[in-house]
């Protein structure tokens, strides 16, 4: 047999021996190359099929946050339906929503933090941190696991009511109210009975209590009817 035949023929296992380490998060990213800046990063949740784009937050709190929720001008509507809010939709160098099945996929196999941003129309800005987040899969509702609250960036803990809830949309009603959580406030989230958290909501300009509760808030920071001018969330594996 020929040498070039020989090596036509072992191509593919001398291929499949080679290990190529695609970044599953912003935390990957960061570790290929410690100086890379904040920006959008192609990331694989669940291997190679899963290429999506995301924002990674390479400043806040030491840095390697995957962004997978971001408000910040209304320029993307996220009143949406469940399979919208499943497959996740807008643009990473916007406003976005990554995914249930995409964060269910990173926080699955091991603990996340997470860091919760906002920031007022009046120029002040406060943070909260959760030393444990999890989202289970879909047939489970993607119920919310988040714990270990840290107020050092003075936000309040708006997400205590929400955990251990079950994500609800227009179309797909999980909470615990007898109407739907999502109808009411113009949103969707790990609602219960409702909310003290919506950043999913409405996007509107500060203080406006037209409609109760329906902008995209955080309780403990301005409380209702004051919709926040930019929101993100966004998680790194636990050290």
């Amino acid at each position: 047999m020929k040498l070039s035949s020989l090596l036509f023929l072992l191509a593919p296992l001398l291929i499949s021996c080679s290990v190529i380490k695609l970044p599953a998060d912003c935390n990957d990213v960061y570790n290929e190359d410690k100086t890379r800046p904040s920006g959008v990063y192609i990331i694989y949740p669940s291997g190679t099929t899963s290429a999506i784009q995301a924002y990674c937050d390479m400043v806040s709190e030491g840095g390697r946050w995957t962004v997978f929720q971001r408000r910040m001008d209304g320029s993307v509507n996220f009143y949406r339906n469940w399979a919208e809010y499943k497959r996740g939709f807008g643009n990473a160098a916007g406003e976005y929503w990554l995914g249930l099945d995409n964060i269910h996929e990173l926080t699955r196999n091991q603990n996340y933090e997470l860091m919760v941003d906002m920031e007022d129309f009046e120029g002040n800005k406060k943070f909260a941190l959760y030393s444990s987040f999890k989202v289970d899969a879909e047939c489970d509702g993607y119920l919310l696991h988040v714990s270990g609250f840290n107020n050092k960036g003075g936000a309040g803990d708006s997400l205590a009511i929400h955990n251990g809830q079950k994500f609800t949309t227009f179309d797909k009603d999980q909470d615990h109210w007898s109407d739907n959580c999502a109808k009411m406030f113009l949103g969707a989230f790990w609602y219960d009975t409702c909310h003290s958290a919506n950043p999913n909501g409405v996007y509107r300009r500060g203080a406006d209590g037209t409609l109760h509760a329906i902008g995209v808030e955080w309780y403990y920071f301005k409380g209702y009817d004051y919709s926040l001018k930019s929101f993100s969330m966004k998680i790194r594996p636990a050290k």
